[in-house]
Order: C-alpha cells, then sequence, then structure tokens
C-alpha cells in the first residue's frame, strides 16, 4: 500500500528565506493557493540499522513524495552513518539503496552528494540507487537562479586536524587501499573511526566546528553565486550576509537525528526549511 503523500504539518517550518515572497498555506486559510513543483534538499541523515524510527521516517518520507509535486531530491552527504564500499551487502542500507531507486523509477530525480560517512560511495552505489553524483562543491541552476551545493565540512576550516582527516581520506590512492581490504575490515575499521571522532568532538569547542565565515565569503567570490545551500554542522538556518556589497545567503540543512529535516524550494524562489516527525514540535 502506497502511503500519503508528504506534506508536513502547518506551522513546521523552522525558517524562511526573507530575500523572497512566503506565501503561507496555513490550515483553515481562505486563500487556496496552488501547489507549485518543489525541488527538495536533505542531508545528514546518519541512517543505520541502529536507529529503526530514523528509517521508517526516511522510508515514510521517500515513498510519499509524488512525482507531480516533486522536481527533484539533493541529498547532500550523510545519507548513511556509514558506507564502506559498493559491495555493502546489509538489508538494511541495501533496502535504503532500492528507496532511492524507487523514487528514480517514479520519475523523481536523486542528486547525491558525498559526505564524511559516505565518501566511498561510487559508481556502483550510482548504479544501484539511480542516483546522479554531485562533486564538492557543486554549482547548480535552480529555477533560473545559480545555486552553490556542499556538503559543508570543506567550509569548516578551523578544525584543522579535521581538514587533515578529510584530505587523508579523499585520497583515490588511500581509498584504493581501503577498499581492497575485506568488507568485514572495512566495517570494523568504520566503527572505530566512528568512536574516535565522537571522542574528538567531546573535546571541541562548538564554534571550532562550525563553518568559518571567510571560507564561505571565499565560496561566494569564487562562483559568483548568491545563495548557498549546505549540511555537515547540524545547525539548520538562514543566515543573510553581505558579500563584496551583494547580499547572499547561505541556508544550512538540518540532521535527522530527532526528526525530518527538508530544505523546499519552489518556482517562487521561495525556500523553506521545514522540520517533520514526531519529535518536530
Amino acid at each position: 500500500m502506497r502511503s500519503k503523500r508528504f506534506r508536513p504539518a502547518p506551522g513546521t517550518a523552522t525558517a524562511t528565506c526573507p530575500c523572497t515572497t512566503w506565501l503561507s498555506r496555513k490550515s483553515g486559510s481562505k486563500t487556496s493557493l496552488p501547489v507549485l513543483p518543489r525541488t527538495l534538499f536533505i542531508s545528514d541523515l546518519h541512517l543505520t540499522p541502529e536507529r529503526p524510527e530514523i528509517l521508517q521516517l526516511f522510508h515514510a518520507f521517500a515513498e510519499g513524495l509524488d512525482p507531480t509535486e516533486v522536481e527533484g531530491l539533493y541529498i547532500l552527504g550523510d545519507l548513511f552513518e556509514a558506507w564502506v564500499g559498493d559491495d555493502e551487502d546489509d538489508p538494511v542500507l541495501r533496502g535504503i539503496v532500492q528507496a532511492l531507486r524507487a523514487l528514480v523509477e517514479r520519475g523523481i530525480p536523486v542528486h547525491f552528494m558525498r559526505g564524511n560517512r559516505d565518501f566511498l560511495a561510487g559508481r556502483g552505489f550510482a548504479e544501484a540507487s539511480g542516483c546522479h553524483l554531485l562533486e564538492d562543491p557543486a554549482c547548480i541552476e535552480l529555477h533560473g537562479r545559480a545555486v552553490l551545493l556542499s556538503h559543508g565540512d570543506t567550509l569548516c576550516t578551523d578544525d584543522v586536524a579535521y581538514q587533515r582527516f578529510r584530505a587523508q581520506v579523499r585520497d583515490p590512492a588511500w581509498q584504493r587501499a581501503l577498499l581492497a581490504r575485506p568488507l568485514a575490515e572495512r566495517r570494523r575499521l568504520a566503527a572505530q573511526l566512528r568512536e574516535e571522532s565522537e571522542r574528538s568532538t567531546a573535546g571541541k569547542r562548538p564554534e571550532l566546528m562550525d563553518v568559518n565565515p571567510a571560507a564561505v565569503e571565499a565560496a561566494f567570490r569564487t562562483h559568483g553565486v548568491d545563495l548557498l545551500i549546505h549540511g555537515h554542522t547540524h545547525r539548520p538556518a538562514i543566515h543573510a550576509l553581505t558579500v563584496d556589497g551583494r547580499r547572499c545567503w547561505r541556508i544550512v540543512l538540518g540532521d535527522w537525528y530527532a526528526q525530518g529535516s527538508v530544505l523546499e524550494a519552489d518556482a517562487r524562489g521561495t525556500f523553506v526549511l521545514r522540520r517533520f516527525g514526531a519529535d518536530a514540535g
């Protein structure tokens, strides 16, 4: 049985982009506004068999997307808590891949950018899921507007230790050596790296793990855009800033630890961050 269409409850918006007109669709409104096709952006789901409630929420979200209302889905990294290679055979993780394939087959393009937890997703993952792999960063055109997409970790330049780690694990030779190891060994290594990451994060100042303002401004200058969408920091918000006299906007996606989080963009130029799920409030 197909689940209901994905429609977050009224009042779940965490923020809207004030550079555009926000048209409310509150329940009970006398004015019925047409539902325009939307492009959706998500990140930092960290899906794992150890969090069945969020897995269920993801599958309900994916199954509820209507191809007549959703033009595309962008996943900006860390869909998985860990992806250790395209030979991954865990049935829960393969089920996520199949859910993405089902979206594509229903007519919803899915674009996937690797994060710091699923940087080993490669051609095999893309073929199995039907996803289009994006480089980081990637500049897309969205309803006539140039938009810069990133997972976001490259902007956290104050965390020098993390940037060294990122450079290592993104090195093609390092990845080839890792993928040559047995799957079970890669899983053990991933678990070890997660534990080390948690210990390291616990001892860092919060601002150290956020984006560096100069790095953000450099991204706007380099790519000549006025809108940047990213994840990684788990601090959902819409930020306004001025770069070389230009008004710019940085939208940070939310994580899926306690609830779902999605950014909706429509042809009006409206960008809305929404939370949904049992703990969305």
